[in-house]
């Protein structure tokens, strides 16, 4: 995943789980009718937009990427939680967040098999992604970063290199195609939280993520003790909220509406000083 920086994610695997993903939804919708009714009293309860469950914004992530969306206790919270309640506001709505491996949400085949309605996984917006997914606004730049153990001495993929330090990186995100694009092969790890894991454990010596969540792990002691950020990436991204090919224009009018809003009367900057202590394009 990676807004100061923001990304995350082969063509193939997606195209194949969306293939699977519409095949399945085909096959499971014998009720016309009733589907209809409900679609259309879920439209009038929600400003007229279309949604999967009436009452309800459903909103697909990945759990834990701190600061975008973690788990506080039994809730989950985090700077994309906050964006996206500002439309379920609007839509007079309950956000409903279901948590699901990111490669489902990348490829399109959450959205469009109707487990959601929007998916808040601070997701790099790419051409490749907007095959299948319609994108809101971009709502967050985002930055590459390197975290390394203390003492190698490394301040650059260069560096990594030439010292030969291994390398890892979280699967399906823009930051292993990044450094795949650089002629590295790391390590990939399903999640941020077993990425940080191996760097601990000393099967990777540097791994590649989101900044803000570089920056989010570096606040915690056990952290800042042993391991440090060597290098920003600039790799020109962007974060996106997604919907499905084609999706209801109301609910896209809506979204891109809301993050407008949100930026010119000042709460996306008061969000965003919530979870990073800094105001935007201060980070890194």
């Amino acid at each position: 995943m990676a807004l100061w920086p923001m990304k995350r994610h082969g063509i193939a695997a997606g195209a194949l789980a969306l293939t699977a993903a519409l095949t399945l939804s085909a096959c499971g919708s014998d009720s016309g009718g009733s589907d209809t009714t409900s679609a259309s009293a879920s439209a009038d309860a929600a400003g007229g937009a279309k949604l999967v469950k009436p009452g309800k914004l459903t909103v697909c992530t990945n759990v834990p990427y701190e600061p975008f969306q973690f788990k506080e206790g039994d809730k989950i919270v985090g700077f994309d939680v906050d964006i996206v309640d500002l439309v379920a506001k609007k839509l007079g709505v309950e956000q409903e967040i279901v948590d699901i491996d990111f490669a489902v949400i990348k490829s399109g085949a959450a959205m469009a098999t109707n487990k959601c309605d929007l998916a808040a996984a601070g997701m790099t917006i790419t051409e490749e992604r907007k095959q299948n997914i319609t994108f809101s606004d971009p709502y967050f730049d985002a930055t590459q970063a390197l975290l390394a153990k203390k003492g190698t001495g490394a301040t650059s993929l260069d560096d990594v290199k030439a010292k030969g330090l291994k390398l890892g990186a979280q699967a399906s995100t823009t930051g292993l195609d990044y450094v795949k694009e650089q002629g590295f092969n790391p390590t990939e790890y399903a999640d941020s939280p077993k990425e940080l894991l191996a760097l601990q454990a000393g099967q990777a010596d540097v791994i590649v993520q989101d900044l803000p969540v570089v920056l989010t792990w570096l606040k915690k002691p056990e952290i800042a003790e042993k391991f440090e950020l060597i290098a920003s990436l600039d790799t020109g991204e962007q974060y996106g909220l997604g919907m499905k090919k084609n999706a209801d224009p109301v609910l896209v009018k809506t979204v891109n509406e809301e993050l407008a809003a949100a930026k010119s009367n000042g709460t996306y900057d008061e969000i965003f000083m919530k979870w990073f202590d800094k105001k935007p394009g201060e980070l890194g």
